[in-house]
């Protein structure tokens, strides 16, 4: 039998070089650990078993693991946008593609603002910069409970223009299956994006009767998935639920994300590192679709002083 996580002082339980600051959060026989840099979930356990395939402490986050996507999620193609006649560009650091991906926060430093045994806050302030000419406040709770891991993120527009806001969280489910073939993956989704040679959408298509339909659930098979589906299909509660489980029953994992998520992608991980690739689905809530910085799809608007809340979590069995 396993221990239940001790209560944790108000430091961190470590510091490296790759990620900076550690921190610890515990419930029952969960545990999570949430990094300074990026406010990134290094890991998430439910006793001896991974129910996120994250990194070492020695190691920095590749494949976008654990990561917040903000303030915008996804590709941005060209790194260059207009929003109310000011222009933008942000680097490009998915070269070959000419895209600006996942936002800017997942490379900077937060500031732990709230801790408990079970929970943690971190802020990020981005300044106005020619990436993203505007002022904004990110915080984002990481909690555990009964239900699992939850995570809040409140968004505040501490500016005197309008914003445009994307947000969207990379964690890669895993339920010990060698690779993710084999693992039975459910989601509720009734259109997926298309998208160019780029990965930036040019339409939407219903996925019913298609190798992307995995409504009913069923093994991932040699579908490779880098795909985005919206039209989710949402429970009484107002949340999406993809379900992740092991081929023979032992174990599974469901992501949940509230009304502001609009969009899920899903990523099976074919274009990672040797070793890395199809050993777990990146399951990755996001409140717009990939360049909506540049389409206005879903982007949500901060007038100064405006703020925005939503959440996501997960849930091991």
């Amino acid at each position: 039998m396993h221990a239940p996580i001790p209560p944790p002082d108000q430091r961190p339980s470590a510091t490296t070089a790759a990620t900076g600051d550690q921190w610890v959060i515990g419930h029952g026989y969960q545990r999570a650990i949430v990094t300074e840099v990026g406010a990134t979930l290094r890991a998430f356990t439910l006793g001896d078993r991974d129910v996120v395939e994250g990194f070492g402490a020695d190691e920095w986050s590749h494949g976008g693991r654990g990561q917040v996507l903000a303030p915008w999620p996804n590709r941005l193609g060209d790194g260059a946008y207009e929003f109310q006649s000011v222009s933008a560009q942000a680097p490009l650091d998915e070269i070959p593609r000419r895209n600006a991906i996942h936002g800017l926060v997942r490379w900077l430093p937060w500031r732990m603002t709230g801790r408990a045994q079970n929970r943690v806050s971190l802020r990020c302030q981005l300044h106005p910069s020619p990436a993203y000419p505007f002022a904004l406040q990110l915080e984002v709770e990481y909690r555990l409970g009964r239900e699992g891991l939850s995570v809040t993120t409140d968004a505040e527009n501490i500016g005197e223009v309008d914003l445009p806001f994307g947000l969207g969280f990379h964690p890669y489910l895993t339920v010990g299956a060698a690779t993710v073939d084999q693992a039975r993956l459910r989601v509720p989704a009734r259109r997926r994006l298309v998208t160019d040679d780029r990965g930036l959408p040019t339409a939407s298509t219903p996925v019913a009767g298609t190798e992307y339909d995995f409504g009913a659930g069923r093994p991932v098979g040699v579908t490779r998935l880098d795909t985005a589906y919206t039209d989710l299909v949402r429970d009484a509660d107002g949340r999406v639920r993809v379900e992740l489980d092991h081929p023979d029953g032992t174990a599974g994992a469901t992501l949940w994300a509230d009304e502001r998520f609009t969009h899920l992608m899903v990523f099976t991980g074919d274009t990672l590192a040797p070793g890395s690739r199809r050993t777990a689905a990146a399951v990755e809530p996001m409140t717009c679709p990939p360049d909506a910085f540049r389409s206005g799809t879903d982007l949500t608007v901060l007038r100064p002083g405006g703020r925005w809340t939503g959440a996501w979590g997960i849930a091991a069995r």
